[in-house]
């Protein structure tokens, strides 16, 4: 048996099918994350999103972390990361639903949004803004000066 043997990673990147959609104002943000999350379970399970841009803040392609329960969705900050180094982001923005339609950020919102500005400063990647969308409206951690 050769215990020597290590895993190739290969990794690979296309420009090839991005939409080029330039995110202008937090309204252009808005938009696209409404797009991707499921209207008819907005208001009833959270999910969580990131948007990734390059540094012209072209839209690189969206991800959804998670989705899960009533009141809570569990996020990675490796996947989040993971996401923009591999498509060599320069710029994310968050976003995740609240089901009860309160648009107050929890206090864990605003731990995990800490963990994953600490860990883009890291890697060089700004954390643009972070938003909590309910069916009908949206806060933004950026314009409230949470960020």
């Amino acid at each position: 048996m050769n215990f020597n043997v290590v895993n190739e990673i290969k990794l690979s990147y296309s420009r090839k099918g991005n939409c080029e959609r330039t995110i202008l104002s937090s309204k252009d943000a808005v938009n696209i994350f409404r797009e991707h999350f499921d209207s008819e379970e907005i208001d009833y399970r959270e999910s969580f999103f990131t948007l990734y841009l390059n540094q012209a803040n072209k839209v690189l392609g969206i991800k959804k972390i998670s989705e899960s329960g009533i009141s809570s969705t569990v996020v990675d900050v490796r996947i989040i990361m993971q996401g923009a180094l591999l498509c060599n982001a320069t710029g994310i923005i968050l976003a995740h639903n609240h089901p009860s339609g309160n648009l107050k950020p929890s206090a864990e919102d605003i731990k995990i949004t800490q963990k994953i500005k600490e860990a883009s400063q890291f890697l060089s990647i700004q954390l643009l803004d972070h938003f909590i969308l309910t069916s009908d409206n949206h806060f933004s951690f950026g314009e409230e000066g949470i960020i």
